[in-house]
């Protein structure tokens, strides 16, 4: 019982399957303890207010199943044929949910992560990489050059062909604009704008070396044949990509240690009695 409410032997068992089915192997005791650790932090959420909705955690449940190709549904049939129920990831979820929305309203100040500490993690690693020192602010426009699915190779290599050649023309975005919207069967979509630190490092290097106003080369991607404008290129003090990569890796070693903490302190307070074959046994 924790704070009068139960866990049961059925509630262990559930976890440990779900365990299993992520390649986890944990002791019974374990297991018991993370499920302590869940209700007291549901219960701490509920004196400040924070309790996600049911359809909250359905979203969460099934982005959990996007990620792994999969509707809720499916989700659902996949666990029910190992034996578990859906509400036994769903109380997972809840507890997460709950915990990282505390964690991080209650704590804000003291997790932010300065640009002095920042600048000192970077000058302790030695870097002269200029790509971790400069970020630059992008704005592009996707173009696509539309080949159906069921278009054999020659209809990709046709249309690649004429990205190249089209591509020559184009010395600004409004030239792009232009010409592209005139084109059946091809898409121009609206300016996206990105820092440094949003793209990934081969994108990144080949924006870099685009002159502003033209085409990156012609790439197939699954819609056809693909080409980003370059509208416009400029410093920013945004984070680079390394400095994004310490701000994070900062504020994750700060979070996990304030958790660690917070989770300690909500549990001693808690009341945990055990019954039956837990007997005698008493919280941390």
């Amino acid at each position: 019982m924790v704070n009068g409410e139960p866990i049961t032997t059925f509630d262990i068992e559930q976890r440990m399957r779900l365990d299993k089915l992520s390649h986890q192997t944990r002791s019974r005791q374990q297991v018991l303890d993370e499920l302590i650790d869940e209700k007291v932090k549901v219960r701490e959420g509920k004196k400040y207010g924070v309790s996600p909705s049911d359809s909250d955690i359905d979203s969460s449940f099934a982005s959990m199943g996007s990620r792994m190709r999969m509707s809720s549904d499916q989700l659902t049939k996949m666990l029910a044929a190992q034996g578990i129920r859906p509400e036994t990831l769903k109380s997972k979820i809840k507890a997460d949910m709950v915990w990282t929305s505390l964690i991080r309203g209650r704590f804000k100040d003291s997790l932010l992560v300065g640009e002095r500490d920042i600048q000192a993690k970077l000058a302790a690693g030695g870097s002269d990489d200029k790509g971790t020192a400069e970020s630059f602010e992008y704005q592009m426009r996707p173009i696509v050059l539309i080949v159906s699915r069921s278009s054999d190779s020659g209809a990709m290599e046709a249309r690649r062909k004429e990205a190249e050649s089209l591509r020559g023309r184009v010395q600004s975005c409004a030239d792009a604009d232009r010409i592209f919207k005139a084109l059946p069967n091809t898409a121009i979509r609206s300016t996206v704008v990105k820092t440094s630190a949003d793209l990934p490092p081969a994108l990144r290097e080949i924006l870099d070396k685009t002159p502003v106003g033209q085409l990156t080369a012609p790439e197939a991607t699954r819609q056809g044949i693909e080409m980003v404008a370059l509208c416009g290129r400029k410093p920013t003090t945004a984070d680079t990509p390394k400095k994004r990569e310490i701000r994070e890796k900062m504020f994750a070693e700060k979070f996990q240690a304030k958790s660690k903490d917070y989770l300690r302190e909500v549990r001693n307070a808690a009341m945990i009695e055990y019954r039956g074959t837990e007997a005698g046994r008493s919280g941390r």
